[in-house]
């Protein structure tokens, strides 16, 4: 054997092993997570993969180059020697067995070992990411054509990838099966990505179910009212509830009650109130509450008219469930009844009810059930008339006035439909 063709094999094996320890490299560096690297107490080498994982694509592009280059080279050279000793066909099946060879030890054999321990092999190897790194000709050559390569992609696409809500509902949900994280922590998650998607009107008490005082109320009268109804701040109204001209705190209502000043209106105890629109995000009002240091907003609807009020209290709910103290009156937003039906609140909203049947009523301009009521039926419904809606039947068993407050859910087979018993919605909100 010539010694050139020994030089090249040796070649071919260097290459062969350069191109798995670049895709040990690259397996580890991409799977790594920022959790993993805060993790690892060496300082230096935490902050050294961090650089990594910022700088991503930058800090691959010359390990791809360089992979590419020695499968390519590998391949030319075993063609070279091969050819001086066999014929075309043999050269062909021996190439064959090499690509075999070269996918299981430079390709699945590295990749799968850096796949089971992605922090290990990302801290011994990211030295040698960073040496290829720092040669500048390989940077400037790898990142050139990377940069040449990515304007074939779609704009929104340049920008690395991107997880849906969806995806990471399905990664928690993952972890609470594997038991890496607890199923109240998966719940949480949830929650919080709902969270971001929830507008006030979703949280809100209706205008209908609010507490107010006219702004004639003496003080005392209206500390009577917080107390028998429980709520520590009640809206101020000039002629109706869709009139607010104020809010009041029952701290206040005792304070000038012991001073006093019973005998005087309401009004002059009450405070500006808050006003938001329905359609604000409820995260964006969380901050807002927080940063004026105010419990309490009043929402209003696109034609300027009270929709309801909303406190922090509700929104912290979406998120850790509800809140209930020993001095709530809990009235439930629905009922299990041993038939199987479910008796609901008029303004129980349809998501949760979509979730105890495990079906999905239709979506439209409506949250709750009674809304769902109005607008597939188009009119005003009579008490003791009936709604079939995919499945489903809603009988209207009380209404007060025009609303609906007692609804019977009957599905199509009770038994597979039947929800287990869950902890008891409240109707009011805790103003």
């Amino acid at each position: 054997m010539r010694t050139i063709d020994v030089l090249g094999i040796i070649a071919v094996l260097a290459l062969v092993l350069i191109a798995a320890v670049l895709a040990a490299a690259e397996t580890a560096l991409t799977n790594l997570n920022r959790a993993q690297t805060a993790a690892i107490d060496d300082e230096e080498q935490a902050a050294s993969l961090s650089w990594l994982l910022r700088n991503r694509e930058r800090a691959l592009s010359p390990v791809w180059f360089v992979s590419t280059a020695c499968h390519l080279g590998a391949a030319a050279i075993s063609t070279m020697v091969l050819r001086h000793y066999f014929n075309r066909w043999v050269t062909v099946a021996a190439l064959t067995v090499q690509v075999l060879l070269m996918f299981m030890v430079a390709e699945a054999l590295p990749r799968g070992l850096a796949l089971h321990n992605p922090s290990g092999v990302a801290r011994r190897l990211a030295p040698i990411v960073r040496a290829m790194r720092a040669v500048p000709p390989l940077r400037w050559l790898a990142g050139g054509l990377v940069w040449l390569s990515n304007l074939a992609l779609p704009a929104a696409r340049r920008h690395g990838p991107v997880m849906s809500d969806e995806e990471l509902i399905a990664t928690a949900t993952a972890a609470v099966e594997a038991d890496i994280i607890e199923a109240a922590e998966g719940e949480l998650i949830a929650s919080v990505i709902a969270f971001g998607d929830t507008v006030v009107r979703g949280v809100m008490t209706p205008r209908p179910d609010m507490v107010t005082v006219p702004r004639t109320t003496t003080i005392s009268e209206a500390l009577e009212i917080c107390i028998d109804s429980g709520f520590s701040r009640l809206p101020v109204t000039r002629a109706s509830s869709d009139d607010i001209v104020g809010v009041v705190h029952a701290k206040a209502l005792a304070q000038a009650a012991r001073a006093g000043r019973g005998s005087l209106p309401v009004s002059g105890a009450s405070r500006q109130p808050l006003w938001v629109p329905e359609t604000k995000p409820v995260e964006a009002l969380l901050r807002q509450m927080q940063a004026a240091r105010l419990l309490m907003a009043i929402v209003v609807d696109e034609y300027g008219g009270t929709a309801g009020l909303v406190t922090i209290e509700d929104l912290v709910e979406e998120l850790v469930g509800e809140i209930v103290d020993e001095f709530d009156h809990e009235e439930p937003l629905f009922a299990l009844e041993e038939t199987g039906d479910i008796v609901v609140h008029g303004r129980m909203p349809v998501l949760e009810v979509n979730a105890l049947l495990d079906r999905e009523l239709p979506n439209g301009d409506w949250d709750t059930v009674g809304g769902l009521i109005f607008g597939s039926m188009g009119r005003l419904p009579s008490r003791g008339e009936t709604l079939q809606v995919d499945g489903v039947r809603l009988l209207v068993e009380e209404m007060e006035g025009r609303r609906i407050t007692r609804v019977r859910l009957a599905v199509a087979d009770a038994a597979e439909s039947r929800p287990p018993a869950a902890p008891d919605r409240s109707v009011g909100a805790d103003s």
